[in-house]
């Protein structure tokens, strides 16, 4: 028997939503078994360390750049966090860069987004020259065919990631609330929004009905839930259970 439900996800629940759904694509467990992950700093990359490591991650430090109410920043250099690098599912102590070198099909790099568009590319914000984590990792992944893992909420949804990565740049942009970016397109990703991670976790089909809110539910997706009844109210449940997640506190930002 068939049946529908109607949620809807404040930002911070989304992430933890897709955070579940992340730690349990295959090729993450598989990795994780093994292979070698790499979890890159971010917001929503915060929950996912924590739904894959099973422990708790400070709110802040764990950021490299964020848009808050005053525009796009960086967290300070001297409080960042490093990348999470596991292989074959324990945290070792090594930097990114020498973990890349060794990659191989089966591994993973997860990083996420500042956009995503109805055709599920995805685009992250890039404030340095070199690219930054992104810009060192997307060579390796492309050359050895490694899974690039991209978790972003469809309250990033923007028409056309491509349309808006050829008209930005650092050097491009004459003035900005905050630090000025370029974009760039994030080619060959698994991109996880809500929708796919509502289907790898149930088996549902979701899609983006609605966006807002107030009250605190501002940047809330609203989205429509269809399948089997079973799976259908597992995942009506699953929703319920992140529901009340705590809004992700503004990080501490560099000084201009």
């Amino acid at each position: 028997m068939k049946a529908k439900a109607l949620v809807c996800l404040t930002p911070s629940e989304s992430r933890r939503l897709i955070a579940k759904g992340v730690a349990a694509l295959p090729e993450v467990r598989h990795a994780l078994t093994h292979g070698r992950v790499v979890i890159a700093v971010g917001t929503t990359n915060t929950y996912v360390a924590e739904e894959i490591l099973g422990e708790k991650m400070p709110r802040g430090p764990f950021v490299a750049g964020f848009v808050g109410p005053q525009g796009l920043w960086e967290t300070p250099p001297e409080i960042r966090l490093h990348p999470i690098v596991l292989i074959r599912g324990e945290k070792v102590d090594r930097r990114p860069r020498e973990v890349l070198e060794e990659f191989g099909a089966g591994d993973v790099f997860i990083k996420g987004a500042n956009a995503v568009d109805p055709a599920g590319l995805a685009g992250i914000f890039l404030g340095g020259a070199s690219g930054g984590t992104i810009g060192l990792a997307i060579g390796y992944l492309a050359a050895r065919g490694a899974h690039l893992v991209v978790p972003v909420g469809l309250e990033k949804l923007v028409p056309s990631v491509a349309e808006a990565a050829g008209r930005m740049g650092t050097s491009a942009v004459e003035m900005a609330t905050g630090e000025p970016v370029g974009l760039m397109p994030l080619l060959g990703a698994r991109v996880v929004t809500e929708i796919e991670a509502l289907n790898v976790l149930t088996g549902v089909e979701a899609s983006h009905v609605g966006s807002g809110g107030v009250g605190g539910a501002e940047g809330t997706v609203t989205l429509l839930l269809e399948g089997e009844r079973d799976r259908v109210e597992a995942a009506f449940s699953l929703v319920k259970s992140v529901k009340g997640e705590p809004p992700f506190p503004l990080p501490p930002a560099r000084e201009r």
